[in-house]
């Protein structure tokens, strides 16, 4: 999906963003920003992104979805958590990224010609199917559908990593593996009814 089709359309989606986001634990406080920057003024990444986290706040609650999941910003949050750690407000803004990406994907509103939502996708199966990330899988997976031209540019880091036990090359599933699968399909069995 490129763009919202209809005002309608775009109402309603935003409406489901806007519940989605403000029933996540700790949600409500977001709106209570005050815009103050300390988050983006916090975030070693903000430089490469579009809009930093305060934008992206203030375009959250302005109804800008499509400039919000459009935009690299999400997609470059790198979890270190220094956002929320500062926010004098106490947003949770390192799980509003994460939610955000989530409903990105989940609705399918991407940025154009973007690796990172690809790798994100990655990432949670190998999860889902191992119960942690299995690295070799992950890159293997998106450097082939992605960018094979990445597999030349890291083939002497991987070698490195290999050689020094660091990059298994089969994965080892986590002990208890089928409850962590039965938690995720509950949940998202939850999801599905209360939409």
């Amino acid at each position: 999906m490129t763009e919202l089709a209809t005002t309608a359309q775009a109402k309603e989606l935003h409406a489901r963003f806007y519940h989605d986001v403000m029933s996540m634990p700790g949600g409500e406080k977001i709106r209570i920003c005050q815009q103050c920057g300390t988050c983006t003024g916090s975030c070693p990444t903000s430089y490469l992104m579009d809009y930093g986290p305060r934008e992206v706040i203030a375009a959250f609650r302005a109804g800008m979805i499509d400039r919000v999941v459009k935009s690299n910003t999400i997609w470059l949050c790198t979890s270190c958590y220094y956002c929320t750690v500062r926010c004098p407000a106490g947003i949770k803004i390192t799980d509003l990224m994460y939610e955000l990406k989530r409903l990105a994907i989940k609705y399918d509103l991407l940025p154009e010609d973007s690796k990172n939502p690809a790798l994100t996708k990655y990432f949670v199966n190998s999860v889902h199917k191992h119960g942690r990330n299995h690295e070799v899988e992950l890159m293997g997976k998106f450097m082939l559908t992605k960018d094979p031209g990445l597999a030349f540019k890291f083939a002497g880091l991987g070698m490195k990593l290999f050689m020094a036990g660091r990059l298994p090359p089969l994965a080892k599933n986590i002990k208890g593996r089928d409850e962590l699968t039965k938690m995720a399909a509950y949940l998202e069995a939850e999801e599905a009814k209360a939409q």
